[in-house]
């Protein structure tokens, strides 16, 4: 039997399929570049579907996903421990999971998307791991993606409780490298940082502003280049759709998402009366959106989708005649980057309409149409001026945005973000 160990393994631990998350598919992406930069094995470990599935998150449906290319592991480590251990046991077993891979001997480089509760589990297995006396040749990664702050720091120092906050900063700080998916996201940890420094006498916020490198969402661009114009047209076809005869949302179903507000905007829009409202997507906010739709004097003109898979994506963003995420910040999220936006650039197709919330900024630069947050007559008038556009504007336009969004392709942000890793330095590029 063939017992030899791999001569370089990568492990992503993440949120992975199918939950529907631009750092899911991120996870993915890493992944699939790994395997041509010399790795020879490649894991992502995530959580069992079971839990996944009482989580809340939203998720594709399972037969949507698009398989993993060859030599990429997804491995969902059972919980330890029983019904007694009601909150740590899925945690324990990803990091006694990542203890047995980082023991093995193999050269082992760990990036981790979310600082909680992933870049905690990864702190915790190297400790562990390194207490073992077995050979453990570790480089770690921790990518810090928004939510990690708005949703554990934020609420620690809304409730003075302080403990919480400090664990996270020392678990990121501890990573031989820190990363932030955007300026915004890094302005905001520092921000969250200096704010605990202040009240408690802890010292992260000069850490933070020494050591936080920021590397953007990769995305596998080839997946939005080149659309086939005949699976294009069959997409359509079976979903009932005319090419530039629609509007387009396609993310997350949750209040920040501002869908409310492209609604209003919509029965507001003087639009053709062919021209329809697709709302793709599934969220916590689904069922309160179906009521706003439904009691909407345009009602029978909007249409959600709730099963859009992974391949289907880009043909409904080219085809559609414009592209809208009014998104907003709320007290528990905010659009660090704009994953959907850049995807939405790549493919072509009718222009973006968008806020300035949060990072996306970065995400879009000067390639989109900017509207304030919570102004449905502003995304009236900016779907009315998009339907308006000459075939060459548009042409010219999609060009822009799409040279602009080609700065995140996954093999470029693999290259930028692995550069001082000894492990992917020492890989041939190929």
């Amino acid at each position: 039997m063939d017992t030899q160990l791999p001569t370089r393994r990568l492990i992503i631990v993440n949120r992975a399929d199918p939950v529907i998350c631009g750092h899911s598919v991120e996870g993915r992406n890493l992944a699939e570049v790994a395997l041509t930069r010399g790795f020879d094995d490649v894991r992502i470990v995530t959580w069992p579907l079971e839990r996944l599935q009482s989580s809340g998150l939203p998720l594709k449906p399972l037969e949507s996903v698009l398989p993993y290319s060859p030599g990429i592991t997804v491995e969902r480590p059972e919980p330890v421990g029983d019904y007694k251990v009601p909150d740590g046991r899925y945690t324990a077993g990803i990091t006694g999971r990542l203890v047995e891979l980082l023991t093995d001997g193999v050269p082992t480089t760990v990036l981790s998307l979310y600082l909680s509760p992933h870049t905690l589990a990864v702190a915790d297995a190297v400790t562990t791991a390194r207490s073992t006396g077995l050979p453990v040749d570790v480089t770690t990664i921790a990518e810090a993606v928004g939510s990690d702050i708005t949703n554990v720091v934020r609420s620690s120092l809304e409730r003075d409780a302080f403990g919480a906050a400090a664990q996270i900063f020392s678990a990121y700080l501890s990573q031989d490298r820190a990363v932030a998916v955007s300026e915004y996201t890094r302005d905001m940890i520092i921000a969250a940082a200096e704010e605990l420094d202040a009240r408690h006498g802890t010292r992260y916020a000069n850490a933070c502003r020494e050591r936080i490198e920021i590397s953007y969402p990769a995305i596998d661009t080839s997946a939005y280049l080149d659309l086939d114009p005949a699976e294009t047209a069959r997409v359509l076809e079976e979903r009932g759709l005319a090419r530039n005869r629609y509007v387009l949302f396609l993310s997350r179903l949750q209040a920040a998402k501002g869908v409310d507000d492209l609604i209003a905007g919509f029965e507001r829009a003087a639009l053709p009366a062919d021209v329809e409202l697709v709302i793709a997507g599934r969220g916590p906010d689904a069922e309160r959106l179906h009521g706003i739709a439904a009691a909407s004097p345009l009602a029978d003109r909007i249409r959600f989708l709730d099963d859009v898979g992974d391949a289907e994506k880009p043909h409904l963003m080219e085809a559609c005649a414009v592209y809208v995420l009014p998104s907003k910040p709320s007290r528990d999220f905010v659009e660090t980057f704009g994953i959907a936006l850049a995807e939405k650039m790549l493919a072509g197709g009718g222009p973006v309409v968008t806020t300035l919330a949060g990072g996306i900024g970065e995400a879009v630069g000067d390639h989109a149409t900017i509207v304030p947050v919570e102004d449905p007559d502003a995304i009236a008038k900016a779907m009315e001026d998009a339907l308006a556009l000459d075939a060459t504007e548009l042409a010219r336009r999609a060009r822009g945005a799409r040279e602009y969004a080609l700065q995140f392709d996954r093999a470029n942000v693999f290259d930028r973000l692995f550069r001082t890793d000894p492990v992917a330095a020492a890989a041939p590029v190929g």
